[in-house]
């Protein structure tokens, strides 16, 4: 058979379903979909927080990293009484310990399903720990160091050590096991795609042992024996619409498209429904008769399957954007305080009312969040659904409105938002009102696939403003301009994207032509 490539796959989908949404010129609002009973009531399951399998991991090595040395430190300060050694212990302290980390790493006790065990992991850890010893210490015979290192030292070290591992393992499949338990450290997982296809595919996952996937149900747009109301023992909760409204009301993970790729219409217009989600979404290549190169797949156990799209900031990424926002965000909110009491203020002296004004808007996965900003309207004139947004001379808007509406000084309390409340982030696409409009057109009217800007947690300051999309929203286009550059945004997030746009924040508020 001719071989060819996922990526030529992957980048044909994304180009029709491109092609397909520019020619979606007439906006047809979409009604708010209604979920069955069984989905309602799992949908309503309180799901704990999932903690990343990658970050664990990486946080279990650290510890131990860190354990080991300082163990061999304190040994060393407690029976060695040649001060004049410290460096020369301190040394080949490191590179025992980091010796230690790589083969554990080697003989795969890092991973979550070896963590859940006993036997498993302790035997492989002892197996490690005195393989690394006893390397240790054949370099140290051989390069003529065995004089130089003490060998109560050495001896009290490997058995405190090994016992010390010992506990901490323990310790540690308990805690994961707990975890495991709540749902925190599996992949909660969505089929797309019930009949045979996604019949083979929920029995070849249930046949894994050890398996991260939790299926929480089949989701199929086909109502006839094609697609009956069990699939290998898991119920269909619904359609895929059923499913987006699903997956904002629950923790869903991954998602998997069951259909054939000789589908090839199917699966676009599933994808085209689907790629709003901050989920990972992938097409099942387990009944396929094409032969792929191997690099090509990916697996999931012993299923392989195309990587159509990933969630934008998972597992380290989004570690290093929550202390990014925590630490910076208190910082900015530390010194803008002396400005935020003289704007408070100049409002109280200029109106009546109160200083603050909340709004409800659109935040992470489409979540319902609640933003602080300075009033800069009359108060008995405040929009709190933004059901008519702020135009040129707006007779609601304050004379100190106007001035902090066009400095943007009225946004500096959404940092406390992202300092202490943790839903809004120093750089993400704008949260918008819920009922914003663009001419007259609600947003997710105008941009097609529009809610995909909320697959990231919304920020006080983004791309689209930088480039000059900010204020009011007067034509369609202007909302679509800023829909492009947050979707641009979301696909190529870095720290150092975070950092150039914050730089660039305070030139972008010079230009105030657009914001009134």
């Amino acid at each position: 058979m001719t071989e060819i490539g996922a990526r030529d796959v992957k980048r044909e989908m994304e180009a029709q379903a491109a092609r397909s949404s520019a020619i979606a010129l007439v906006p047809v609002r979409a009604k708010v979909t209604e979920l069955g009973p069984l989905a309602h009531r799992i949908a309503s399951q309180p799901i704990a927080s999932a903690i990343s399998q990658v970050v664990l991991a990486g946080f279990v090595r650290l510890a131990e990293f860190l354990a080991i040395a300082a163990l061999g430190l304190v040994i060393y300060a407690a029976y060695v009484p040649d001060e004049g050694s410290a460096w020369r212990y301190v040394w080949a302290t490191g590179a025992i310990s980091a010796a230690a980390i790589f083969a554990f790493q080697w003989v795969e006790i890092y991973d979550v399903a070896a963590m859940r065990t006993h036997v498993y992991q302790l035997s492989r850890l002892s197996a490690a720990w005195v393989t690394v010893f006893l390397i240790a210490l054949a370099i140290s015979f051989f390069a003529k160091f065995d004089g130089m290192y003490s060998r109560v030292w050495a001896a009290t070290w490997y058995g405190s050590g090994l016992f010390m591992l010992f506990a901490g393992r323990l310790a540690l499949s308990a805690l994961v096991r707990h975890w495991t338990r709540e749902g925190r450290l599996v992949r909660r997982t969505a089929i797309v795609g019930g009949g045979s296809s996604g019949e083979a595919l929920v029995a070849a996952l249930k046949a894994q042992a050890d398996s991260d996937l939790q299926i929480c149900g089949v989701f199929d747009d086909r109502a006839d024996d094609r697609s009956p109301p069990k699939i290998a023992g898991v119920p269909k909760l619904g359609t895929v619409d059923d499913l987006v409204e699903f997956a904002r009301r629950t923790r869903i993970d991954l998602l998997l498209v069951s259909l054939p790729i000789t589908a090839e219409e199917r699966v676009l217009q599933m994808v085209r429904k689907l790629w709003v989600l901050p989920v990972d979404l992938r097409l099942a290549a387990h009944m396929s008769r094409l032969r792929f190169r191997p690099r090509a797949y990916s697996y999931i156990g012993n299923v392989p399957v195309f990587d159509v799209f990933d969630r934008p900031i998972a597992d380290w990424d989004v570690v290093i954007k929550w202390l990014f926002d925590r630490i910076v965000g208190s910082l900015m909110l530390i010194a803008a305080l002396p400005l935020m009491a003289l704007v408070a203020l100049a409002i109280k002296l200029d109106s009546r009312g109160p200083v603050f004004f909340k709004q409800k808007r659109y935040g992470f996965n489409n979540e319902l969040i609640e933003v602080f900003k300075f009033r800069s309207m009359r108060a008995e004139a405040t929009d709190a659904n933004a059901l008519k947004l702020v135009s040129k001379n707006d007779p609601r808007v304050t004379r100190v409105g106007r001035f902090i509406r066009k400095t943007s000084l009225d946004e500096l309390p959404q940092l406390i938002n992202v300092a202490i409340k943790g839903n809004l982030s120093l750089v993400g696409p704008r949260p918008h009102a819920i009922h914003a409009k663009a001419a007259n057109w609600l947003y997710d009217q105008v941009v097609d696939g529009y809610f995909a800007r909320h697959r990231v947690k919304p920020g006080i300051t983004g791309w689209a403003q930088v480039n000059g999309w900010r204020g009011e929203t007067d034509t369609q286009e202007k909302i679509q301009r800023r829909v492009e550059h947050d979707l641009y945004y979301i696909e190529n997030w870095s720290v150092l994207f975070d950092l150039y746009i914050l730089a660039l924040t305070p030139f972008a508020l010079m230009k105030t032509e657009s914001a009134y």
